[in-house]
């Protein structure tokens, strides 16, 4: 059959909620308050796509 196929957006996209996989007492909940990983990010443009198709947004 020729056309568009129609899908609902839910089959094209999975969710995912890291506050419904990682319990509220877990140890990296407790770290996540004093590790700062905001500085990591000007190490990363060597593996980001040369089309700049980053996975990332900032």
């Amino acid at each position: 059959m020729m056309g568009s196929r129609q899908e609902a957006q839910g089959a094209l996209f999975y969710e995912f909620s890291i506050e419904a996989h990682v319990p509220p007492d877990h140890m990296l909940r407790s770290v996540d308050r004093f590790v700062d990983l905001g500085g990591i990010r000007k190490h990363l443009p060597p593996f980001y796509s040369s089309t700049d198709h980053r996975s990332i947004q900032s």
